[in-house]
């Protein structure tokens, strides 16, 4: 935290940047002899994998991947320069990670963005602070930084009078029609927007600190329609990218003029989308072309014979489809497929999506099933997280404790609820699981057993990447006792 008696300074504004080394300048800063002699094509920087479905690989990404994809996706989106309004962004994701390079480094340098760095703690609670200085104009928030806003605003509106509560419900309706028939294209206000937007929406970007914030977006790993429809409702429209450390970043992108819930947009202008082996609903495996295509893996020529073919696609692994109108839908991805005993593909994340979504006091779940009879379900609750460790704590988040007293349970804790086996969570657990089976398309896909876990994933701990994707291999290997005793073991309901 900064001293009460010192304020935040920028040295320069990235008009200032530009004027001040401008060619007009009377300074002259002559090329390096090691400057001279790259080349567009020379390996500029390498990203290595998150290790989600396997060991990391080392990415490399030339000077032409990093600056033409950069060019390219802040015009897509119409990201200002600085010499036209400054823009500005808060930088708290490792730099390690192509997301952050590309919006805290690359598109910054390109643009004239000014990036403020976040505490080293922005993860464990600190991050919201952070916006609320800034008040970035773009923002991109993994989808778990998204959820976290979620439980805290629920959690906070929960304490606040009856009157209130009328008031948010209500307008939270209201946005989210009127942004519903926005993203149809429909130009009308309804006349009661206005006074919602006064009394509700902007307070609540403004304690957010996405006030002056035009561009919120997400990426990285999926995010959920409810908490989509949340900030929609509240009259912030959270857009989806879509992209891989291979594309340089971004593939495709939305934007004011061009989204629809749960889709990953069109593509950057210069990217091209194919899908390998569609099926008769036209899904397939997505595969890319364009100049944000990558060099090759370090070392590893086999990796990038697999993963570019001899056309020059890249292949990413996800299964998508368009819609009729050229929007991209990530479906699954194809290693995190769950292939029963029986034969049958099963993508985990809509159902752990469902999942989630039919019991609010989860956390983090994953589908068990690959090779096996049937499927299973490793599950945390909600609970507060040590801020000066990052690993997650015994005590229930206030949004966790208020769904066990809907209930009529006394349990603060997660020692709690998996030490007693409390009644009233369990059932609520088994309904919503039943609540989830009853919408499966065949019984292959139905949860015949799940498992509490007695603390929730952190990146700490290992069972989560830096962007707080589920390392699914990780997962099974440290639960793999818990696992295997699901299937030894008849379900207690």
């Amino acid at each position: 935290m900064w001293p009460e008696n010192r304020s935040l300074t920028i040295p320069y504004t990235g008009s200032g940047l530009l004027s001040r080394f401008s060619p007009r300048s009377s300074l002259s800063c002559p090329p390096s002899a090691s400057c001279a002699g790259l080349k567009p094509n020379q390996c500029c920087t390498i990203i290595y994998t998150s290790g989600t479905t396997g060991n990391p690989k080392g990415v490399m990404l030339s000077h032409d991947n990093i600056t033409w994809t950069a060019r390219a996706a802040g015009e897509y989106v119409h990201l200002k320069t600085a010499l036209e309004g400054q823009e500005s962004v808060v930088s708290y994701l490792p730099l390690s990670h192509v997301a952050a390079q590309m919006i805290d480094i690359w598109l910054p340098v390109t643009f004239g963005v000014e990036t403020y760095f976040a505490q080293p703690d922005a993860l464990k609670g600190s991050l919201v602070d952070t916006l609320r200085e800034v008040r970035p104009t773009a923002f991109m928030g993994v989808p778990r930084v998204w959820e976290k806003m979620q439980e805290r605003m629920k959690s906070v509106g929960a304490k606040s009078s009856t009157l209130k509560k009328k008031i948010a419900v209500w307008a939270k309706a209201v946005g989210l029609e009127t942004n519903l028939k926005r993203m149809n294209g429909s130009v009308e206000l309804p006349m009661n927007y206005r006074l919602a937007r006064a009394l509700v929406y902007k307070k609540v970007r403004k304690a957010l600190g996405l006030d002056r914030c035009t561009k919120c977006y997400t990426g990285a790993a999926p995010i959920t329609k409810d908490t989509l429809e949340f900030f929609l409702s509240l009259d912030i429209v959270v857009y989806e990218l879509y992209g891989m450390s291979e594309s340089s970043g971004p593939h495709t992108v939305s934007f004011p003029t061009s989204y629809r819930m749960s889709s990953c947009g069109k593509e950057i202008t210069g990217c091209q989308t194919m899908f390998f082996k569609p099926d008769q609903e036209g899904v397939g495996e997505v595969c890319f072309a364009g100049r944000h295509v990558f060099m090759g893996y370090l070392n590893m020529e086999d990796k990038t014979k697999e993963a570019i073919d001899g056309e020059g696609w890249l292949h990413s692994g996800d299964l998508g489809r368009h819609d009729e109108y050229g929007f991209l839908y990530i479906t699954g991805r194809i290693k995190e497929l769950i292939i029963t005993a029986g034969g049958e593909n099963i993508p985990p994340i809509p159902i752990e999506d469902a999942v989630k979504e039919a019991v609010p006091i989860l956390s983090n779940v994953m589908l068990v099933g690959d090779k096996a009879k049937y499927l299973v379900m490793l599950m945390t609750l909600k609970s507060k997280m040590n801020l000066e460790t990052g690993l997650s704590e015994d005590e229930l988040t206030p949004e966790a404790v208020q769904f066990c007293q809907k209930l009529g349970s006394k349990s603060t804790k997660v020692s709690d609820i998996v030490g007693n086996k409390d009644l009233a969570v369990y059932t609520a657990i088994q309904k919503g699981v039943m609540k989830v089976n009853d919408q499966a398309i065949s019984n292959a896909q139905k949860i015949q057993k799940w498992l509490l876990l007695n603390r929730d994933f952190s990146v700490q701990s290992g069972e989560l990447g830096p962007t707080m994707k589920l390392k699914r291999p990780v997962v099974s290997k440290m639960y793999e006792e818990q696992i295997q005793q699901l299937y030894s073991e008849t379900p207690d309901f």
